[in-house]
């Protein structure tokens, strides 16, 4: 998960104010990651009900980015209070004991200075994983999206780097975003291919409700030449969701990686999901330095 090994230590306190962890997840099993009043399984649900038990008070937990039910995160990090001070291996091990299977926290530290999870962040990056196959995956069944038409890669990227730099994103925002801007700052987009994977790999200083998902479907109509590149370009001129065709479908999106400034002492990531990292470059699976930062107003 981490660039650098981060040892459950157990000789510092963390505590006694804002502390930071850091965690993954399978999606499939929950309806995104806020709280539903319900009781659908959410992540938010699980997890703050770990760590209040290990705090031993009620805890309020807020994330550095909400992900869509059956959305994947092999990198998410959220906060919380507590008066309580408990070394970090405790923290950890504490709370996983009383997690369910599909959720892992790796770390906890101090949120130092006024460390936010959410307004903190300069960045966001996710993978979104899919297999070109003619018959349908099955031990990866709800871990990647899937289409049997063969996908042009190389046209995939053409395409996709109409989407970078500032631009309003209305064509790609779900119905229901609630965002007050539909600007945002997309820093890079790449398509490969691994074998009969299709990666899309992306990063952004935010994205908008269904944002990466709605860019997946269209750049996979480019990918079976349905579409030209230059249609991409028109989406996004458009600022009309109606125009862009399919949202993918949410089982080959991982959140990989969120970025913070060095002051706030936040692990960098080692992007993944783990299955997919070993097909790229040590590098490439290392966070990229932002070129634009923009942070949110509290």
């Amino acid at each position: 998960m981490f660039v650098t090994p981060q040892p459950l230590t157990t000789d510092s306190a963390i505590g006694a104010g804002r502390v930071a962890i850091a965690f993954e997840y399978d999606g499939r099993g929950f309806h995104g990651w806020q709280y539903q009043k319900s009781g659908v399984r959410s992540v938010q649900g699980e997890l703050t009900q770990a760590v209040s038990k290990v705090a031993d008070h009620p805890v309020e937990l807020v994330c550095a980015g909400r992900t869509d039910a059956g959305v994947h995160a092999s990198y998410q990090i959220a906060h919380f209070e507590t008066p309580s001070v408990r070394n970090p291996r405790s923290w950890v091990m504490g709370i996983n004991t009383s997690l369910p299977q599909d959720i892992a926290v790796h770390w906890a530290g101090n949120g130092v200075d006024d460390f936010h999870a959410r307004f903190s962040a300069t960045y966001r990056r996710y993978r979104y994983v899919i297999y070109n196959h003619a018959v349908r995956p099955g031990i990866l069944h709800g871990q990647v999206s899937w289409t049997f038409r063969p996908l042009d890669e190389a046209l995939m990227h053409q395409a996709a780097q109409f989407l970078c730099g500032e631009h309003d994103f209305s064509s790609f925002r779900a119905a229901g975003c609630q965002s007050r801007s539909p600007i945002r700052f997309l820093e890079a987009i790449e398509v490969t291919r691994k074998g009969d994977f299709v990666v899309i790999d992306v990063q952004a200083n935010a994205f908008l409700h269904h944002m990466v998902r709605n860019i997946a479907g269209a750049l996979m109509s480019v990918g079976t030449g349905k579409q030209r590149p230059e249609w991409i370009r028109e989406i996004l001129e458009a600022r009309d969701r109606t125009v862009a065709g399919v949202t993918a479908p949410p089982h080959g999106l991982y959140l990989v990686d969120v970025g913070y400034p060095d002051g706030f002492s936040i692990p960098a990531a080692q992007c993944g999901p783990a299955f997919v990292a070993p097909w790229f470059e040590a590098d490439e699976n290392r966070p990229r330095s932002p070129t634009h930062i923009h942070r949110k107003q509290r």
